[in-house]
């Protein structure tokens, strides 16, 4: 059999070129990606998710239900839909604003069984203020009009256990975890040792952070107002359960 090998090499050729310049445009198309966003414009044509307007009592019940659901294996992973993400490209339409630390066992969004466009979460380490935190759940209550905000402590805050273990003593600590021990410490009861001490500074922390935002102008009058809750919680890591701090 005659075969024109010159006529294979060249479609061979052209075979590789071809590869060639497909792998040149993926390259290229990923490199605009990259550098100038892959996101496709929001389709209009879904509509916008509207809010569920409820009552500070009603988000905070919505919460517990959904904590309940955590703890005993029960979680329903809501609002994760391809419908969902379509609607919340539109706007978003939290329902409650949870200021929790930054420990990675205490996600609000799965202790509490919530999904996408459902919390407006803010994390700090012991959850202490500054004025990105302070500003960060301000946004949620004063431009979003989200109708409660939950201050989440947590057993075993190793924040708080710092604070506890470097009160009073001439402890080096870096400069930033330091800034976090000097505002909790006033939370810490003196008249109690051990790991008394600690589960207690972490309660009266939360109440310390609860009092501080209640103190703010623009949430006191939302408060008064009756439209805005500010409360405080704690999450045991023995039990999965959040429960109210009062």
């Amino acid at each position: 059999m005659n075969i024109d090998r010159g006529w294979c090499e060249t479609d061979a050729a052209v075979g590789r070129r071809r590869l060639v310049r497909t792998g040149l445009s993926c390259v290229i198309t990923l490199r605009t990606g990259l550098l100038g966003g892959c996101s496709a414009p929001p389709d209009t044509t879904v509509p916008a998710r509207t809010a569920r307007q409820l009552a500070p009592g009603s988000a905070w019940r919505e919460l517990t239900a959904g904590n309940e659901r955590w703890r005993t294996f029960h979680e329903r992973h809501p609002d994760q839909s391809r419908a969902v993400r379509r609607t919340l490209v539109r706007g978003q339409h939290p329902f409650a604003v949870v200021l929790g630390c930054v420990d990675s066992r205490v996600p609000p969004e799965l202790i509490f069984d919530q999904g996408l466009g459902d919390l407006l979460t803010v994390r700090s380490a012991g959850e202490v203020l500054d004025d990105a935190v302070l500003g960060s759940v301000s946004y949620g209550a004063l431009e979003l009009g989200v109708p409660l905000i939950v201050v989440l402590g947590h057993q075993g805050c190793g924040a708080v256990a710092a604070a506890v273990h470097t009160d009073g003593k001439n402890t080096a600590l870096p400069a930033p975890v330091r800034y976090l021990a000097e505002r909790i410490r006033p939370a810490i009861d003196h008249r109690l040792i051990g790991e008394a001490q600690i589960d207690a500074a972490v309660t009266a922390n939360v109440r310390h952070v609860r009092e501080q935002l209640t103190a703010q102008p623009d949430l006191a009058g939302r408060v008064k107002a009756g439209t805005l809750t500010i409360m405080g919680a704690r999450y045991e890591l023995t039990t999965q359960r959040v429960h109210a701090v009062h």
